[in-house]
């Protein structure tokens, strides 16, 4: 039985147990024992019992099993093919894996096959073993959770810690994740700056990774590729300028109007076909971008003199606005509904006109959440990738003005990591730089925009 297959029936034994423990405890109290906790509540016991600790192990097993079989598969390795200059763990690996799979390149050696069908007695052995301690798990621990259905036992408080654990746990994935994305990401930076200096890679600019220089590190020739980041972040910040010129306006003021003007019928028309545009590919906007917005302001450029690229940041940037005004007006909408209508009857009775009290007691009330906003759609701008590629194009110029080519971070990270890449050369390890100098300049921004909610906050709590 597989590990999906295994998963669902734990789900059903867990489904079982609800049921019977809801069963048993309704039986109890319908004969005049009173029980701590409602019914389903010692179901959901019995329930979790039988789900959680059989899931963990199962996933337990389905990661461990493969990492302790690649390491056995190794030993299969002749003694001469691990000697050899061209030896990679990777790709041996990738050999056996894919006759593993049935997916054979070419004939292979005889020690890969021989791996290969151990591989198939270890999966088939780890099968068995994860099926049956799977299932035993699941049905000691629903047994044991509904051999304790009695008035004694608080099962609602028992399921409480239960999911505060369960809440817990799934915080410090999160929290994990992170720390661990930071921490790959410092290391391999740490790495691309011990072959190319600090300053260059700040300050250059010129940013030419096509070729890489003979030597770099130590030898005093700088080679023929260049890490200058400075047209990229330039790039990057000028067309999140354009997008955010385009989203913030209109995404503010529409969710002002749904807010404190509309009706309710044209609320209930307008902001769900509004929030229609968050739902659209970013595929489709980037096509969207080259072949209708780009050509009609190459072509309206050029009727009044203007030299205009075919791919500029002009376009990218006002289709990437459209792009991100749901998310500011949506969230925008909510932070002003939360406002309390007391401070709105306030400033009515004081003799405030309605817009008056919009712009002097509902926007400065409602700014941290207006603040947060602003600041995930800057998010959503530096991070979109494919309106950029399509639009703006992969030329790393410096350029401040709107109507020339321009390229962005994340455009440059996605270019040099496609396809097959060493991870030893500059070029690749620079993708990671860049996505570190990117961490930093984000939680700055951060810090900035929680300054200011902290700061309003207070005075208008």
């Amino acid at each position: 039985m597989n590990s999906i297959s295994l998963a669902i029936t734990v789900l059903l034994f867990a489904s079982a147990y609800f049921y019977l423990g809801t069963r048993a405890s309704s039986a109890q109290r319908a004969a005049g024992r009173r029980l701590h906790s409602l019914p389903h509540y010692y179901g959901l016991f019995a329930g979790l019992l039988a789900a959680i600790p059989a899931l963990l192990l199962l996933t337990v097993l389905a990661i461990g099993d493969d990492i302790i079989f690649r390491s056995m598969a190794l030993d299969f390795v002749p003694d001469e093919v691990k000697a050899a200059k061209t030896y990679k763990e990777v790709i041996v690996l990738a050999q056996i894996t894919n006759v593993v799979d049935g997916i054979n390149f070419g004939e292979q050696p005889q020690w890969v096959h021989d791996a290969a069908a151990a591989w198939h007695g270890w999966d088939s052995t780890s099968t068995t073993l994860k099926t049956i301690t799977t299932l035993s798990l699941s049905l000691l621990g629903g047994l044991f959770a509904y051999r304790r259905i009695n008035p004694d036992f608080r099962s609602r408080n028992a399921v409480e810690r239960i999911l505060m654990i369960i809440l817990a746990g799934s915080s410090a994935i999160a929290i994990f994740t992170t720390v661990g994305i930071v921490f790959s990401v410092v290391f391999e930076s740490m790495r691309f700056f011990a072959l190319v200096p600090v300053s260059e890679f700040l300050f250059g600019l010129t940013w030419n990774p096509q070729f890489e220089g003979a030597e770099r590190a130590g030898s005093g020739q700088m080679g023929l590729a260049t890490y200058g980041s400075v047209p990229l972040f330039v790039g990057t910040f000028l067309i999140s300028i354009v997008a955010l010129s385009v989203a913030v306006p209109v995404g503010l003021f529409s969710a002002i109007y749904l807010s404190e003007y509309a009706s309710p019928r044209v609320r209930a028309i307008v902001k769900p076909v509004m929030e229609l545009l968050a739902g659209v590919p970013t595929v489709v906007y980037g096509f969207f971008a080259a072949l209708t917005v780009a050509p009609f302001i190459r072509s309206t450029g050029m009727s009044l003199g203007l030299d205009v690229a075919s791919e500029s940041a002009l376009a990218a940037g006002l289709v990437m606005g459209i792009m991100i005004i749901p998310f500011v007006s949506s969230l925008s909408d909510d932070v002003l509904n939360a406002v309390p209508q007391a401070l709105r009857d306030a400033a009515y009775g004081l003799g405030s006109t309605q817009s008056e009290t919009v712009r002097q007691v509902v926007l400065p009330a409602a700014l941290p959440g207006v603040v947060a906003a602003i600041l995930l759609a800057v998010s959503r701008a530096v991070g979109e990738t494919m309106i950029v590629v399509m639009a703006a194009g992969l030329a790393a110029n410096l350029s401040l003005n709107p109507l020339d080519a321009v390229t962005t971070v994340t455009s440059q990270i996605v270019t040099i990591l496609v396809g097959d890449q060493e991870f030893e050369s500059a070029k690749t390890l620079s993708a990671f730089a860049l996505a570190l100098t990117l961490i930093v300049i984000t939680l700055g921004l951060n810090f900035i925009a929680l300054q200011i909610v902290k700061k309003y906050r207070e005075q208008y709590d």
